[in-house]
């Protein structure tokens, strides 16, 4: 199938890639920060250039909308986790090398946003009617707390059913529980004077530092850490905290340096990075239960480490905490969402399927995901896209892209997919 809209899609992802909008602190009408603000109204001028009638609600989440009928959600996310370090490209200058289109947000989420924008513009163009109010729904806080999904429940009516491109092929039915929790471990006399790690709850610690006396440069040496006069220095690889294992966290190499030395960080360091009291060996169908401690800081004698736990769908969060009272130190749950489980066999799981296979000639068998999309924000939901099996995750890595040639597929495959649900 000949690929229409090519350039302009290209074109429109590097103007929304441009906008910087990971979480800042709230501004007067900006709940968000001024880049969450500029990206979404960014969006809604593109939506309503391309024709659709668009609303914005209060800068927390907008939408595009056409057709008539039972509505239907594409559910996207125009916020980003912070860039980090350790770039080859500039993670906001939406740049081009080799085929691939460089810049934090490219595939999570604002390029999958704007492919389904153009998908829906294509539908049109053709002109199809489409028998279902098509709601393509734009948040800003996906990242970070879902507080963008509680306003739209609140000044809006969140459609039944819809899929999110915010996952990956070939159609998600399930996704892990979640829970982010703030530990505070006592640790008086700690065998540093200062410690800090990570910048987002959702993602492997990449940076680790603790300012320390004395340095053991062997000991050092042992667990890859580097220093400069009194500071050790952890340096891992960012990843996506509900696959743990596809990245190497920092803190966990800081934490076994200094457990050597003292019996209590050894307790944490076996608790946060071993089998956490039996929690980690959770597991049913849609796999087993991660944790990933992902934010450190060292405050007043008090150790803080936030935890990132992707729990089994069939699980409960009550069930989990249990275990949580198990670890010895008081802890807060800052962010909680219930799993995602649906029926393999139900309409919308087979539809997508259909879809997939039809347009790649790969076959489908639906999965279940650690990750946490707004599909779960539907009563019935599904993540559709755009990570294909196989192929390298960068999402929330340092240099994110998207390829040239994966835009034209997911293109094909949003637009087949709109056309079979809605259209």
């Amino acid at each position: 199938m000949t690929m229409n809209y090519q350039t302009e899609i290209i074109d429109s992802i590097i103007d929304l890639v441009k906008i910087e909008s990971s979480q800042q602190p709230a501004l007067p009408g900006k709940p968000f920060g001024e880049g969450a603000a500029e990206a979404l109204g960014a969006f809604l001028s593109l939506a309503k250039r391309l024709g659709f009638a668009t609303r914005n609600y209060d800068n927390y989440i907008g939408e595009a909308v056409c057709g008539e009928g039972e509505p239907f959600a594409v559910l996207c996310h125009l916020d980003v986790v912070p860039a980090g370090e350790g770039w080859t490209h500039p993670p906001f200058g939406g740049e081009i090398e080799n085929g691939r289109l460089y810049g934090r947000g490219t595939v999570d989420d604002k390029g999958p946003a704007v492919i389904c924008l153009y998908a829906l513009k294509a539908l049109k163009d053709e002109g199809l009617l489409p028998r279902r109010t098509v709601k393509l729904i734009a948040g800003c806080n996906e990242e970070s707390g879902w507080a963008c999904i509680d306003h739209y429940n609140k000044v809006a009516e969140m459609p039944e059913e819809g899929f999110t491109p915010d996952a990956d092929f070939p159609v998600i039915y399930a996704e892990k529980g979640i829970l982010h929790a703030k530990f505070a471990f006592p640790l008086p006399n700690a065998p540093f004077a200062s410690l800090h790690g990570g910048d987002a709850a959702n993602k492997v610690c990449e940076e680790a530092a603790a300012c320390v006396r004395i340095i053991d440069a062997a000991r050092a040496q042992k667990y890859g850490l580097t220093f400069d006069g009194s500071l050790l220095r952890s340096h891992g690889k960012a990843a996506h905290a509900s696959l743990p294992e596809t990245g190497e966290n920092a803190l966990g190499k800081l934490f076994a340096y200094f457990a050597e030395e003292d019996e209590r960080v050894a307790r944490i360091y076996a608790l946060l990075f071993g089998a956490a009291n039996g929690l980690t060996e959770l597991r049913d169908e849609t796999g087993a239960l991660t944790l990933s401690p992902d934010i450190a800081d060292y405050t007043d004698g008090t150790l803080f480490v936030t935890v990132d736990i992707r729990y089994p769908a069939t699980f409960t969060q009550a069930y989990v905490c249990n275990f949580l009272d198990t670890f010895g130190a008081p802890y807060e749950l800052l962010h909680c969402q219930a799993p995602l489980f649906n029926d393999k066999n139900s309409p919308l799981i087979r539809t997508l399927c259909k879809v997939y296979e039809r347009e790649t000639g790969e076959a489908c068998a639906p999965i279940a995901i650690g990750g946490g999309t707004y599909a779960r924000a539907l009563k019935r939901g599904a993540g559709f896209g755009p990570q294909f099996p196989g192929a390298p995750s960068v999402i929330h890595g340092k240099d994110e892209y998207i390829s040239l040639s994966d835009i034209e597929r997911l293109f094909c495959i949003y637009k087949a997919a709109l056309r079979e649900l809605c259209f």
